[in-house]
């Protein structure tokens, strides 16, 4: 998606804007809080019609509401450097602070019990589903959330306010729905809730900074992505 489309009416935008940072975490209360315990059909169906409506509404708000179109550009050479050199930086620093530092320190096994109980309640019974469900956030998932929050978010913002404010809501509104899952692992307002927390926000703010220099969202999706399979790696390590 190109940065030609962002042209904003300042008070409707502010309104758009505020719905997209808040809902995600309202949705994530929902289906990861309030339903836990429920019947995974219940906890899928609510996060599956959360999601529908979360990135559904930028399109609609741009070709409805705006009345702009939606355009696209092939990914750069210089898109895929970025992406893969940040990605494969973050992959292969998590991993090693993983394998290396806290695996050996024990410093999850409380939260890998959570994330156990957490991944059997949402119905991932087996090697396979964890496989699928693995996929599906670094390829699928991952894409959908640097076109909510990096192309509409931040694209919104970068004309509503400064570049470094544009950058830090709209870090701080990804980080957000992250808090209520890291919590319900770590502990709310445990230390490892506040590092990862701050951690998905560092996230949010490169991804926005390489999106801001690139004009693609290819490099910042192709980094997520990498980001998302370390996570991935560490959870099979942590549940299977």
């Amino acid at each position: 998606m190109t940065r030609a489309d962002d042209r904003p009416n300042c008070c409707r935008d502010w309104w758009a804007v505020l719905f997209a940072l808040v809902f995600p975490t309202l949705v994530t209360v929902v289906y990861f809080i309030l339903l836990d315990g429920r019947s995974p059909a219940i906890q899928q169906g609510a996060y599956a019609s959360g999601k529908f409506i979360q990135f559904l509404f930028p399109v609609i708000w741009i070709a409805s509401i705006q009345r702009s179109q939606i355009g696209w550009n092939r990914p750069q050479r210089n898109d895929l450097v970025w992406g893969c050199g940040l990605g494969l930086g973050l992959l292969t620093a998590m991993l090693a602070l993983y394998y290396f530092g806290l695996k050996p320190a024990g410093a999850l096994t409380v939260a890998a019990q959570a994330v156990r109980q957490k991944v059997v309640g949402i119905g991932v019974g087996s090697v396979r589903d964890y496989i699928v469900l693995s996929v599906f956030y670094a390829l699928i998932h991952s894409l959908l959330e640097e076109y909510y929050w990096r192309w509409f978010v931040f694209g919104r913002l970068r004309h509503l306010t400064s570049l470094p404010w544009a950058i830090g809501i709209s870090s701080v509104g990804f980080m957000a729905h992250h808090v209520c899952i890291v919590s319900v692992y770590f502990g709310w307002f445990s230390l490892g809730s506040i590092v990862l927390s701050l951690a998905v926000a560092a996230g949010g703010a490169l991804w926005a900074w390489l999106y801001q220099r690139t004009g693609s969202l290819f490099g910042p999706w192709i980094s997520h992505a990498l980001v998302d399979a370390a996570i991935f790696i560490v959870g099979y390590d942590l549940v299977m």
